[in-house]
């Protein structure tokens, strides 16, 4: 199998690299990709946005599977332009995308499909917002209705921010705040006419969207992540994919908008129960890392069934015994802004220690030396048979690395390692 990955960050190299140690690929390419990437695919200057350029290319290189890996180009049907020429994509259409494009789209959805989730109110006034702030009370809870990178959400007790936040959106989505920890669930999604909906829940995981210690500080992508979860609910998983995951993709097929590809619910454990936070429709970002890690079943053989319709004949993933940990390190101002043009030593040193990888998120090469580009630079994974372990290491691989401004937190995982 030739495969192609979308995209240029920590994901798509996560990705990229899981599937170019799947015996079952041939070929790892990859548009427009990063200095990581580049390490295990060839890169190609496309735009991923452009859906006849990332078609043509398809097309040129005769690949059998495009792997679609941002949000962005899959709500603006970067998938669908590629599937008109005959080439299975793992991602949803456009259509079936709105359901991370649209926060209001995604409540509709819910309410038909009867999965549990907050109450809600769409605004677009400042008076309907002033009434849906009432109406929850704090925290309050206002998410930006588009695209907005993981940082659309605020969440906080002080209303003048949550109506600056509504303000500067435009179109919010004002809901009520939701107890108890939060929880990453993804689930690879195939649809057939003969199979109907097949859903293939991955192994939980959970993510640090705080910048600081302690979940202190301000929103961001997400600074480390870590799976498995051994304080989650036993039964966890089958009732997500009972009340959440299979009546989603079953109420999309419903609609006329079958859902392919990989479904992230993100998920409070309440005192009420478990509820949806929201829905991506793409891997998550840094969880993918540490869920790769540790995925024992080859990748290719999973999305080249969601894509052409044959997941249900493909064995569901299983997952290694241990743990992975990532940390992510960030540049200097993030995420407020970013510093880019640092460069970045001790790569080798992390790498070379056992039971540590390096993925690239935001990076360049200048002048051979690899640099700074972005935001969140770099996540360092440790894996290890147990958590302390996995943590362990994966915090002696971010000892390795320097670069001016490096910033990252010191307690991803630390309440799950020392239960």
């Amino acid at each position: 199998m030739k495969a192609l990955v979308i995209g240029t960050g920590g994901r798509e190299h996560a990705l990229a690299r899981a599937l170019s140690l799947d015996p079952g690929v041939t070929e790892v390419h990859a548009a427009p990709g990063n200095p990581g990437i580049a390490a295990v695919a060839t890169l190609h200057d496309v735009d991923a946005m452009d859906g006849e350029a990332v078609a043509d290319l398809a097309v040129s290189l005769g690949v059998d599977l495009v792997v679609v890996g941002p949000e962005a180009p899959l709500v603006a049907g970067v998938s669908d332009a590629v599937r008109a020429r005959g080439v299975a994509v793992f991602g949803p259409s456009a259509a079936a995308a709105q359901l991370e494009g649209s926060k209001a789209f995604a409540k509709e959805v819910m309410e038909a499909a009867g999965v549990p989730t907050a109450a809600a109110l769409v605004c677009e006034t400042p008076v309907e917002v002033q009434a849906a702030l009432d109406a929850y009370g704090p925290p309050y809870v206002v998410k930006d209705d588009g695209l907005a990178a993981g940082k659309g959400v605020v969440v906080t007790d002080d209303r003048d921010a949550a109506v600056e936040h509504a303000a500067a959106c435009g179109r919010v989505v004002i809901e009520e705040f939701l107890d108890g920890p939060e929880v990453s669930l993804f689930a690879i999604c195939g649809w057939s006419e003969t199979d109907g909906a097949t859903v293939y829940p991955l192994q939980p995981a959970q993510d640090f969207k705080r910048a600081l210690d302690g979940d202190e500080g301000p929103n961001t992508g997400g600074m480390g992540a870590y799976t498995p979860l051994p304080w989650a609910p036993e039964g966890l998983v089958e009732e997500v994919l009972d009340t959440v995951l299979r009546p989603t993709v079953e109420e999309l097929a419903r609609r006329g908008t079958p859902f392919t590809g990989l479904l992230y619910a993100g998920l409070a454990l309440t005192s009420r129960g478990v509820r949806v936070v929201e829905f991506n429709v793409r891997w998550g970002d840094p969880e993918t890392q540490p869920l790769l890690a540790l995925l024992d079943s080859p990748l290719g053989a999973l999305l080249l069934g969601s894509a052409d319709g044959t997941l249900a004949s493909v064995p569901a993933p299983v997952f290694a015994d241990g743990a992975a940990v990532g940390v992510v390190l960030a540049s200097g101002g993030y995420p407020a802004s970013s510093s880019k043009g640092d460069v970045i030593r001790g790569l080798v040193d992390a790498e070379a220690l056992e039971g540590v990888h390096v993925i690239h998120a935001g990076t360049a090469t200048v002048e051979r030396a690899t640099v700074t580009a972005g935001g969140r630079v770099l996540a360092v994974v440790g894996t290890g048979e147990t958590l302390a372990a996995a943590r362990e290491r994966a915090y002696d691989g971010v000892a390795q690395i320097e670069f001016d401004g490096a910033q990252h937190r010191t307690d991803i995982a630390l309440d799950a390692a020392t239960e």
